[in-house]
């Protein structure tokens, strides 16, 4: 059986449950549930959009552009926070261990996407050696046009110990909302689902079957 994103952050949930306070555990769910209740569907990213054209900046001082990754076929971006996000690290090793090496086979490339600049994005790469490439969209350009651009409420803001910007070297609030896009080699987005809670994310399960879906022979 494929391994499950889902079953991965239930375990960091139940570990949560239980060295968290309450008070942590109600800001941690308040945003989530702030995002939930907030976010319009038709204002994101959806498929049968055009995927804007981007350069993204690799950790490893390369450009990903988006003509680049589709040029012999489809590709998947994934859309994630930052690196020292406690979700992010749990989800991104499951899809290098369950979604990375079907894809590779496939011949799908698959870029990993944060607005974090490349100097402290580089830490999840050392962290976990990823296979596959890791790229900063420099003040959520690209996420801002895909509509999947969120900011921390005011209770989140208040109890942080360090700003996100300086975490991020971003100097704003905004993360993008865990977002899976399938790109077609024409550049049209085949498939995308966007998760405006941060502790549920696409299963490799349901990405493969998307890319095999428009890989089928007609």
């Amino acid at each position: 059986m494929t391994e499950s994103v889902r079953a991965a952050l239930a375990a960091l949930q139940a570990e949560r449950d239980r060295s968290w306070t309450p008070a942590q555990l109600a800001l941690n769910t308040g945003q989530r549930f702030d995002l939930v209740e907030s976010f319009d569907p038709s204002s994101a990213v959806r498929a049968g959009d055009t995927m804007p054209d981007f350069a993204l900046d690799g950790i490893d001082g390369t450009i990903v552009r988006r003509d680049a990754v589709i040029a012999d076929g489809p590709a998947v971006l994934i859309f994630f926070r930052f690196a020292g996000c406690p979700a992010c690290n749990t989800a991104l090793p499951v899809y290098q261990r369950a979604l990375w090496p079907s894809l590779r086979d496939l011949g799908v490339p698959l870029v990993a996407v944060s607005p974090q600049i490349p100097s402290l994005l580089s830490e999840i790469q050392r962290r976990h050696a990823f296979d596959f490439t890791i790229a900063s969209d420099r003040d959520n350009a690209l996420a801002h046009r895909l509509g999947i651009v969120f900011e921390a409420n005011a209770a989140t803001r208040q109890a942080a110990a360090t700003p996100l910007g300086t975490v991020t070297g971003t100097g704003t609030w905004e993360l993008p909302f865990p977002t899976v896009l399938l790109i077609g080699r024409t550049g049209i987005v085949e498939w995308a689902d966007v998760a405006p809670d941060w502790m549920q994310r696409t299963e490799p399960s349901s990405i493969l079957d998307a890319v095999r879906s428009i890989m089928l022979p007609i």
